[in-house]
C-alpha cells in the first residue's frame, strides 16, 4: 500500500511511498480512499512548521479532509461495504478533561487530544485506511467526490452553532452576515448563511476571478477592500482569514448586539492604530460578542453532511479547483491564484 507521509517539523520530507496496511486495531471499518482535500494545516505540516508523528514513529500519514468508500464493516457499525464515508478528525484526550469526558472533544480543555493526519494519529492520505464506528460519517452517495468538502464544512457548521448560542442572550433576530475571506472556509460559511435565509456578504481582497464569481453564484454579495468601507453594519461576522487587521476592523464594524466568530488561524500581524482599550469599548458599549471556534464534533459532521446534501452540486463542484493524483503530490501544494480547494484524487491509484 502507498501513502503520502511527512516527517513532522522537517522541511522537504513530503513523499508518496510504501507503508504497511492499516492495523485492524486502529478501526474495524476498512475504507478505500477516494479523495483527500488539502488545507492550510496540511501546508504547514508539509513545510515542516507543525505536526506530530504517532508515538514511536518518525513519519506521519498526512491528510484530514477525507472521503472514502467502505470495503469492510462489522454488523452494527452503521455503514456497509460500498457506502461513501468521511472520517472524524479529532479524538478525545486520555485523561479525560471535563469536555472530552462528555464527548465534546472539539472543546478539549487540556490540549491532550489527538487528530488524524495532524497530531499523533495517521491521516487519510493512504490508499486504504481504518476507522472506528463512532468516528465515521455516512454521506449521500450522489455527492460523489464533492463529499470531500465535508470536513471543511464541519468547521463552519460549528461556527454557526456558536453564533446561534448567542441568540438566547436577548431578543436578537440577525439579518445580515459578513464573511471575511473567500477561500473554501469562507465560501462554505457563506453557503450555510444563505441556507439560513440571511443576507450574506463576503469580503475579500480579490477584485475579480473565481472567488467573487462563486459568491455571486451563491446569491450573496461580494465586496473587496476594507470592512470600514462597507455601507452596512453586519449583525454577524464569520471571520475566516486570521489576519490581525481584518479582525480588528470587523470587531469595530459589527452592529450593536452583534457576534463576531473567529475561525481563521493565519498570518498574525499585530494591528496598528487601534488600542486594545478601544476594541473593548466597542464590545462593551454595544453588547457585542467575540468568540473563537475550531475543529468540530460528531454533530457538526452530521449537520455539514445535511448542508452539502441541500447545496447546489454544480456550485459545490466549482469549489474544487484541481484534482491531483497522489504520485504528483508536490503539485497539489503549489497553489495557483484561482485555487479554492485542491484535492488529492486516489480513485486511480
Amino acid at each position: 500500500m502507498k501513502a503520502i507521509t511527512v516527517v513532522p517539523k522537517t522541511e522537504g520530507s513530503l513523499e508518496y511511498g510504501d507503508v504497511p496496511e492499516p492495523d485492524p486495531s486502529t478501526g474495524s471499518i476498512l475504507v478505500e480512499a477516494v479523495a483527500v482535500g488539502i488545507c492550510g494545516t496540511d501546508v504547514e505540516i508539509a513545510t515542516g512548521k507543525y505536526g506530530w508523528a504517532p508515538p514511536g514513529r518518525d513519519r506521519l500519514v498526512l491528510g484530514h479532509e477525507s472521503l472514502g468508500r467502505v470495503l469492510e464493516a462489522p454488523d452494527g457499525s452503521g455503514v456497509a461495504a460500498g457506502d461513501l464515508v468521511a472520517g472524524i478528525v479529532r479524538r478525545p484526550d486520555p485523561v479525560p478533561c471535563p469536555s472530552c469526558a462528555v464527548g465534546e472533544w472539539d472543546m478539549c480543555l487540556n490540549g491532550q487530544y489527538t487528530e488524524r493526519g495532524i497530531k499523533e494519529i495517521d491521516g487519510f492520505m493512504s490508499q486504504r485506511w481504518r476507522i472506528e464506528p463512532g468516528y465515521v460519517t455516512k454521506l449521500d452517495p450522489t455527492l460523489g467526490i464533492l463529499g470531500v468538502l465535508l470536513e471543511p464544512t464541519t468547521v463552519v457548521a460549528k461556527a454557526w452553532e456558536q453564533v446561534a448560542h448567542m441568540e438566547s442572550r436577548a431578543f436578537w433576530k440577525p439579518r445580515t452576515v459578513l464573511v471575511t475571506g473567500a477561500g473554501p472556509i469562507g465560501q462554505l460559511a457563506a453557503l450555510l448563511g444563505v441556507q439560513r435565509g440571511l443576507d450574506v456578504h463576503v469580503l475579500d481582497r480579490m477584485e475579480s476571478g473565481t472567488k467573487p464569481d462563486l459568491v455571486r453564484a451563491l446569491g450573496a454579495t461580494y465586496h473587496h477592500g476594507s470592512a470600514h468601507d462597507l455601507p452596512f453594519d453586519p449583525d454577524i461576522v464569520i471571520e475566516c482569514t486570521g489576519v490581525g487587521q481584518v479582525i480588528s476592523d470587523v470587531i469595530v464594524k459589527v452592529g450593536a448586539g452583534g457576534v463576531v466568530c473567529l475561525t481563521g488561524v493565519g498570518s498574525g500581524g499585530r494591528t496598528t492604530g487601534l488600542a486594545t482599550a478601544d476594541v473593548a469599548t466597542e464590545l462593551v458599549l454595544q453588547n457585542n460578542v467575540v468568540v473563537g471556534s475550531v475543529n468540530a464534533n460528531r454533530r457538526h459532521f452530521y449537520r455539514a453532511a445535511q448542508a452539502l446534501e441541500r447545496a447546489d452540486r454544480d456550485w459545490l463542484g466549482r469549489l474544487i479547483s484541481r484534482r491531483v493524483p497522489p504520485e504528483r503530490i508536490q503539485e497539489a501544494f503549489d497553489r495557483g491564484p484561482d485555487d479554492i480547494k485542491v484535492v488529492v484524487d486516489f480513485s486511480g491509484s
